[in-house]
């Protein structure tokens, strides 16, 4: 049980902890500062918080346990404006999607206080941003990744992993660097492959046209084009390295098969497909795809 929650970003994501602290009893009290008044006056009116702060700073003050849920962009000035009360008996945690920037802000402006912070990434989340979004039960059966540094408490790491424990959460830890490779894959790069899609179809002279015959298919594939642009535009730019490896990866893997469609190789484009087909079957029944050169 913490005795009070300090959340500097009223959103969606600190919104949602702060409700799924409140929801499993593990908080007696809840701070909140954002940037924007009207979003904190929002989430005391929804009871997110218990309190607004007037300053990020204040948010802090008298909280045994802190979550900053701002753009990843922000974390540094965020940093710079609580590291005053920055101390080894307050569990500090992150939830930004990108870790080794976050990081590099942490060690340059905390420095020998970063014993206390605990770099964490919830796999969580909604294209809709916002607290009018916050939902008790958004972190709930998700993984989150704890990316502990060489200088984090050891038992600053196991309070955050019992923590996320009791909300639900699977806990995974592992290194900076593997987690921003890892997600480059999975979720950055998706990102801009969606991003780019859609405006292709935008392009187009017939782009209406088009879109009103859409389907199921397509709505799935371009779900999350329609998420939060500062959001994403803080991500791909934080994690560019690794996306762009994966953008190097992506077009081989659409060079050959376009190389097969305009040799008109059918028998070559079925096997490629096949491959491909056999191994998402193979993920998504829980089976390890083989991997592929």
């Amino acid at each position: 049980m913490f005795k009070q929650l300090g959340v500097i970003g009223c959103g969606l994501m600190g919104g949602s902890f702060a409700l799924a602290m409140k929801q499993a009893g593990l908080v007696e009290k809840v701070i909140g500062y954002s940037k924007s008044p009207s979003t904190t006056e929002r989430a005391r009116q929804m009871g997110v918080i218990d309190q607004a702060a007037e300053s990020a700073l204040l948010a802090v003050s008298g909280a045994d346990i802190v979550l900053l849920a701002v753009p990843v962009s922000a974390t540094e000035a965020t940093f710079r404006a609580i590291r005053h009360l920055v101390n080894p008996n307050v569990l500090f945690m992150d939830v930004g999607s990108t870790k080794r920037d976050v990081i590099d802000a942490a060690r340059r402006v905390l420095k020998e206080r970063c014993t206390t912070f605990v770099p964490a990434h919830p796999i969580a989340g909604k294209e809709l941003a916002g607290v009018q979004y916050a939902d008790s039960q958004l972190y709930r059966d998700r993984q989150i990744i704890l990316t502990p540094i060489d200088q984090t408490a050891p038992h600053m790491v196991d309070k955050a992993r019992a923590l996320w424990t009791a909300l639900g959460c699977q806990v995974t830890t592992m290194t900076p660097e593997a987690h921003d490779a890892a997600f480059a894959a999975v979720s950055h790069f998706p990102h801009l492959i969606a991003f780019a899609y859609f405006a292709g179809i935008l392009q187009q002279q017939e782009s209406d046209e088009f879109l009103a015959l859409a389907g199921p298919g397509f709505r799935d594939f371009t779900r999350i084009a329609a998420s939060d642009p500062a959001v994403w535009r803080d991500i791909l730019i934080a994690n560019r390295e690794e996306v762009l490896r994966q953008s190097e990866r992506f077009r081989g893997a659409l060079g050959a098969l376009e190389q097969a469609l305009r040799e008109c190789k059918g028998e070559a484009l079925e096997a490629l497909i096949r491959g491909v087909s056999m191994a998402r079957s193979q993920w998504r029944m829980g089976a390890q795809p083989p991997r592929r050169g």
